[in-house]
């Protein structure tokens, strides 16, 4: 079966700022930023989407388009030992567990665009939101949702995801825009943006593991990395494309849509509603339903806005269901109509008890997710520096410019040390808040790092079955 390409760059990095920008930049960030101290949060998380994003999702390009194929085919190909590829299988379960919950928000989505002709949600916002957040009703908007997304990715890279991404992308940036201007002439707007830029030092030091593990969740999981869609997105990439640069554009245009989305949700929060107090899941839906119900032309204001969201969140859903389509696709030899049957029936089922369950939807959402993506991302990392090694370099190098070809090396050896042992430090720090332990910050880096040392063993060990197939590859 011939594999399809992106048809021109702008293709694939509107399609990749899609798939990072989504629901992570205007549902979860505000929920996120909310209950952890506002511009504390905010320091952090554009700190760790710079410095280890920017790395994490070239090496993730590396894998892919060295691999030209899905995360369990790509560590399949290039790796010689079965480890690696369960890590690849992590990454098919991640999106999964990705989609179960976000699909369910999705659903939340497209109710409130269609409500937002009827100002349904306008007379008691919170009374509103806990009807319909979870139950049958839900689960059908769920599958609205799903059924939408799949129609995209069945029909192809080229006349379904990318087509689609070049026409919602620029309208989610004029409409926020469009936004942003309006929230500013609003009464609260001062002090929502004290809150949201205001640094808070004291605040930061108090609660900083917290605020670390949430902020690097965060940066995560708006990059779409750890999951395996920036390997599945890359392996459609030719080889004259620089990935220094396409990294750089992806997380540039992710970091300034999430701030420009908070620019436009804080105003109104403190402007309509009790500020970020309103946190979790409903925040979104809680304190700007109130917002809109307040303003003259709060109906189409309200739509706007939800269509805006709606928009966000598909081109998610799409990367996200891209990965586990494209690994049937490539390792069954599946028609892409088929896969993508199959798996929006998986994911009605494994979604469905996140609509029904709050409980289930809260793990999955705000803990189980951050924990996944940190490992996967500690693996891609680790794999690409020491098992790849300098066919990764090899690979980075392909369409480099005369700025990112130095940093090469530099790079190489960061992820392949420093940035795994940060990522490990949080992923220690989460599970231990999780457990209920008080680890002490001595603690988390001594098992970070001799956590590291097994994985750089593991990789160093595989390296010398994997040599032919990096030879082959390479030819």
């Amino acid at each position: 079966m011939v594999r399809e390409s992106w048809t021109s760059r702008t293709g694939f990095i509107l399609a990749a700022v899609g798939s990072a920008v989504g629901l992570g930049n205007l549902w979860r960030f505000p929920w996120m930023t909310a209950e952890n101290g506002g511009s504390a949060f905010l320091l952090l998380y554009l700190l760790i989407v710079l410095g280890v994003g920017v790395p994490g999702l070239l090496a993730a390009f590396v894998i892919g388009r060295r691999s030209n194929r899905n995360p369990v085919g790509a560590f399949k190909s290039l790796a010689g030992s079965r480890v690696w590829t369960v890590l690849g299988a992590l990454c098919v379960l991640t999106s999964v567990i990705l989609m179960s919950f976000y699909s369910v928000v999705g659903g939340w989505i497209l109710r409130y665009f269609l409500e937002s002709a009827t100002g349904a949600y306008f007379a008691a916002p919170e009374t509103h939101f806990a009807s319909i957040s979870y139950g049958a009703e839900a689960f059908g908007y769920q599958l609205a949702v799903l059924a939408a997304t799949s129609l995209i990715v069945a029909a192809g890279i080229r006349r379904g995801i990318e087509a689609t991404t070049k026409v919602m992308m620029p309208g989610i940036v004029v409409l926020l825009i469009g936004l942003a201007v309006w929230a500013a002439r609003q009464p609260g707007a001062a002090q929502g943006y004290e809150f949201y830029l205001r640094f808070d030092g004291t605040y930061l030091a108090e609660n900083f593991l917290a605020i670390l593990g949430s902020a690097a969740g965060q940066a995560l999981f708006t990059l779409s990395i750890g999951s395996g869609t920036m390997i599945t997105y890359a392996s459609y990439i030719d080889d004259d494309r620089s990935l220094p640069l396409d990294a750089s554009a992806i997380a540039v245009f992710n970091l300034g849509i999430g701030i420009l989305a908070g620019l436009v949700v804080f105003p109104l929060l403190f402007s309509f509603a009790s500020g970020p107090t309103e946190g979790g899941p409903g925040a979104l839906f809680v304190g700007l339903a109130g917002a809109f119900a307040s303003l003259p032309g709060g109906r189409l204001l309200g739509g706007v806005f939800f269509l805006v969201v709606l928009l966000a969140a598909l081109t998610s859903l799409i990367s996200m269901l891209e990965i586990p389509v494209s690994f049937l696709v490539d390792e069954f030899d599946l028609e892409r109509s088929t896969a993508t049957g199959g798996l929006f029936a998986l994911v009605a089922v494994t979604g469905g008890v996140n609509a029904f369950s709050p409980a289930v939807f809260t793990l999955f959402a705000d803990q189980l997710v951050n924990l996944l993506l940190v490992l996967g991302l500690t693996g891609f990392m680790v794999y690409t520096a020491w098992v790849l090694g300098p066919a990764a370099i090899d690979e980075y190098l392909k369409g480099a410019g005369p700025i990112s070809r130095p940093l090469v090396v530099p790079w190489r050896y960061a992820i392949g040390t420093v940035f795994p042992a940060f990522l490990l430090f949080t992923f220690y720090a989460d599970v231990a808040a999780l457990v209920g332990l008080a680890a002490g910050r001595g603690l988390l880096v001594v098992t970070a790092l001799l956590t590291l040392l097994l994985l750089v063993g593991v990789a160093r060990r595989s390296v010398s079955d994997t040599r032919p197939q990096l030879n082959e590859s390479a030819d």
